[in-house]
């Protein structure tokens, strides 16, 4: 019999959560979009559960693996949504299905928001977060954002926070570069329907201005 043991992912320190505190920071553009950001956080969740192997990609398909050693609540909760039997979920349908304001509930949650930070709130995503709390919590994604880490910069810049140079894209691992290829193609359509919804409106106001 094989035993399968998952990597321990610290208490409540994931990428998921870093994204959700470096979204919430004061000079983060207040015009974010929620769903380009929660489908971010999908993908910064599968990334860390590829890690800890909770889960594997068998080309474009998600096969589940160990339960994750973390005390990450939505973490645990993502782990759980894998499909046990074939055919599996493509890494995008997971996306699809995983990120339905996964923004907001992120901003929800005190540890992914960070400690002392604001009640949740609808758009824009971004609130002031007291100058004076410094916690192991934020210091520890305020480092990666400053580093520049990979596959956190890689993620927030496809939710529309900041750029992403190719030396560091090329620091991808070939899973984690799978997972961000799908979370750039789910955001693009995305922005493709907010768009067709944007001249449907607009065509039915200009009707309405013929009268």
């Amino acid at each position: 019999m094989t035993i399968v043991v998952a990597a321990h992912l610290e208490s409540y320190m994931t990428t998921a959560q870093d994204l959700s505190i470096i979204a919430a920071a004061p000079d983060t553009d207040p015009a974010l979009e929620l769903g380009d950001l929660s489908l971010a956080l999908a993908g910064a969740e599968l990334i860390d559960l590829i890690d800890a192997r909770a889960v594997t990609l068998d080309g474009d398909r998600l096969v589940p693996g160990a339960t994750p050693r973390t005390e990450s609540v939505l973490l645990l909760e993502a782990a759980g949504t894998f499909t046990g039997r074939p055919p599996h979920d493509t890494v995008e349908d997971w996306l699809w299905r995983r990120g339905p304001e996964l923004a907001e509930r992120y901003r929800a949650d005190p540890e992914a928001a960070g400690p002392g930070a604001p009640a949740r709130s609808r758009r824009p995503f971004r609130k002031a977060r007291p100058v004076e709390v410094d916690t192991a919590v934020l210091s520890r994604a305020n480092d990666r954002w400053t580093a520049r880490e990979p596959v956190l910069a890689a993620l927030a810049a496809a939710a529309g926070i900041g750029e992403v140079s190719d030396d560091t894209l090329a620091g991808l691992e070939d899973d984690q570069g799978a997972v961000l290829t799908a979370v750039h193609h789910a955001i693009t359509q995305l922005a493709a329907e907010r768009q067709r919804r944007s001249i449907e409106g607009a065509a039915f106001d200009n009707i309405w201005r013929g009268y």
